[in-house]
């Protein structure tokens, strides 16, 4: 079994887009291939996030998204990682691990402080998996999110 992981750009997105579509079903979200695809072109074409593919045989297989940020109580840059995702049929081969490596090693390479990151409550496989990478559960601070209408 060949497993790589490798920087995206926007020549992947044919690979991108299917995954990134399976990611919103599974946080029962739904958009249109498009979107995703126009989405995802203005994140990577404007360097605005990070993105690393991972491959099993040649085919994409998962995906992690990072965006920059800063960490105001450390002074230095962070990363969130607000995306992981790895095809049910794929898992178990390491590629989430793997690219849990590739967003700390791109923590490293920038000076960044932390990576940062949520995920559901009830996803316990990926809260195992942040265990395991030795990432601590932060019940010091509670997350508040504000939906904003659109236009």
């Amino acid at each position: 079994m060949s497993l790589s992981i490798a920087r995206a750009t926007t020549n992947d997105l044919d690979a991108l887009v299917p995954l990134f579509q399976n990611y919103l079903e599974f946080y029962h979200r739904e958009a249109a291939t498009s979107a995703v695809r126009e989405f995802l072109d203005a994140r990577l074409g404007n360097s605005q996030s990070v993105v690393f593919l991972a491959h099993v045989e040649g085919k994409a297989v998962g995906f992690t998204q990072l965006y920059p940020a800063y960490a105001s109580l450390s002074l230095k840059p962070n990363w969130i990682l607000n995306d992981l995702f790895v095809l049910p049929e794929a898992r178990g081969y390491g590629a989430a691990s793997a690219l849990m490596a590739a967003a700390r090693q791109l923590a490293v390479d920038t000076g960044a402080c932390e990576l940062f990151l949520q995920t559901a409550r009830d996803n316990t496989i990926a809260q195992r998996l942040y265990e395991r990478l030795g990432y601590v559960r932060d019940d010091l601070f509670l997350v508040y999110t504000l939906d904003v209408p659109g236009p």
